[in-house]
Order: C-alpha cells, then structure tokens, then sequence
C-alpha cells in the first residue's frame, strides 16, 4: 500500500500534458474562443488608422489649438473685462477734444498774423529797393538828334505857320528818328517847305502809310534828303468818319500810288489827287477791308 501511495504521489507531482499543449498551441499562433472575443472587442474601440490628410493636418490643428486668440477676440474680451469708466473720467477724456477746434482757430489765426507781416515786410523792402534804385539813376541824357527836331519845329513855325505843329518827340526806339505832326490845313504848305528848304532838303519820298487808330486816322510820310541822308517822319491826323488828308503828288510823284492804295483800303480822301481811285479792290467793292470797323458782305471772301 505504501508504495502505491507513492507511485500515485510522483504521478501528481508530473505536470498534465494538456496545460503544455494549450500552452504550445498559443505560441504557434492559434487563439481560443475566449482570446478571438477579447481581440475583436478590442478592434472595435481601437481608432481606425490614419491616411496621409490625417497626418498633415493633425500637426496643423495642433498648432491652431496652441496659437493664441485673434487680437479682435482678445480687445473684444479685453474692454468686456475691463471696468467702465465713471461718468468724471468720461468727462475728463472728452474736454481734449473739445479743446482741439480752439487750437486749430488760434493756429489759424497766427499763421494768417504771419503771412500778413511778412507780406507787408516784402513790399517794404520793394519799396525800399525802388527809392534806392531811383536815388541811384543818372539824369537820362537828350536824344543827340533833340536839337535838330526843335530847329526844325522852330523853322516850321516861323515860315509856314505857329499852329502848324501839332507835336514834335524823338522815337528812340527808330534809331532816334524826329516825328512831327502836322495839321492838316498846313500839310500841303509844309510839304513844299521841307522839301526846298535848305534846313531840310527832304527831296525824297520813301514811304506813305495810313494808319487807323480807332479813334482816328493817321497817315505817316517817311522822307529822307538824299543830300544830307537825314531822315524825317511827317504825320498828319484826320477825322475818323470823313478822314481826308491834302494830296503831296504834286510835291513827290511817289505819293499818287501810294495815295490811291491808302484810299482804297482805309477810306481816307485826298483831295488834289490827279487820278484818285481804287487801285487793288474793284471798283464796286463795298467798304475798305483795312478800317478795324471793317464788315464783309460775304464772310468766305
């Protein structure tokens, strides 16, 4: 009995191979019903994988949760946590702007002050400059032809008549040239004066032109002595409304051209003229295309 009792002990003490090949069986990889529940319960919590967006965009979201919030949000949430202010502190902010019209005025009104003053100050100094510039300007000098013209207009008066002249200057800006006017009932005696007499000797005729001045007619003789090769020019003023001027074609044979052209387009008579008409429009041509006043019939001509 003894030694079966041993036997049966040694046979407890050994392992049963069943445990050993449950255990062999989960190493080569077969599962039981037990494991295949708990291996599918959990597939069912586990997250599904993650596909490539999902990657990209994980690490972006992460950053946007990081960021702060916009500056819009964080004002917003700023003046929302911030006290109001009471109604003195309202008050005091708002007198800085109503101060700010008032400075502008009085800025206004310096700057105007300024340039008022210094406008004034400008024209004191032209003035200044001007009084000065006068202070310092030499005595203009006569024209070296002014005693020539007051001989001339001495002469005139005293052989033809003392009303004879009109006026009498030296025109510079001619080369000093001496201008007389002569009146009209002394024109034709005149002529025959200045171009016989020996202080004169105005022998040739170069030019006539006629001149209308608004207010009146003109008509210019440009004379030179061929002796001498002094210069003269004679004017003889008319009226604008019946302008008529003595003829000197008697006294140079270059004034009958000359003459008719004037009459012909300025209107101004000649009485004495030996052939006195139209010598450039037609003879029925209506008016005298040279007067300022002048009107075409027909605006295309």
């Amino acid at each position: 009995m003894s030694e079966d009792k041993k036997e049966q002990g040694k046979r407890e003490d050994i392992p049963s191979e069943e445990p050993r090949q449950q255990d062999h069986s989960k190493n080569s990889g077969e599962v039981s019903s037990g494991d295949s529940e708990a291996v599918k319960a959990k597939a069912e919590t586990s997250p599904p994988p993650e596909s490539e967006q999902d990657k990209i965009m994980k690490p972006l979201a992460g950053e946007n949760a990081a960021s702060p919030p916009p500056r819009a949000a964080r004002s917003t949430r700023n003046q929302a946590e911030s006290p109001k202010p009471e109604a003195s502190e309202q008050k005091t902010a708002s007198e800085p702007s109503d101060s700010a019209p008032k400075e502008g005025k009085v800025q206004a009104a310096e700057d105007r002050e300024a340039k008022l003053k210094r406008a004034a100050e400008a024209r004191a100094a032209r003035a200044e400059a001007k009084a000065k510039k006068e202070e310092a300007e030499v005595p203009k000098e006569p024209s070296p032809m002014q005693p020539l013209l007051d001989k001339s207009v001495q002469w005139i008066r005293d052989k033809v008549s003392h009303e004879a002249v009109e006026d009498a200057f030296i025109n510079e800006l001619d080369g000093h040239r001496p201008y007389i006017f002569i009146k009209s009932d002394y024109w034709a005696e005149t002529a025959k004066f200045v171009r016989d007499h020996e202080h004169f000797q105005l022998n040739y005729l170069r030019n006539v032109a006629g001149i209308d001045q608004e207010t009146h007619m003109e008509v210019a003789y440009h004379l030179i002595s061929l002796n001498t090769k002094q210069e003269f020019l004679f004017k003889v003023k008319t009226d604008r409304e019946q302008p008529a001027v003595p003829s000197v074609t008697s006294v140079w044979q270059g004034a009958n051209w000359q003459e008719r052209e004037i009459y012909d387009l300025l209107g101004i008579d000649f009485p004495g003229h030996p052939d006195l008409r139209r010598i450039m429009m037609p003879d029925d041509w209506v008016g005298h295309p040279l007067r300022k006043d002048y009107e075409p019939i027909d605006p295309e001509v």
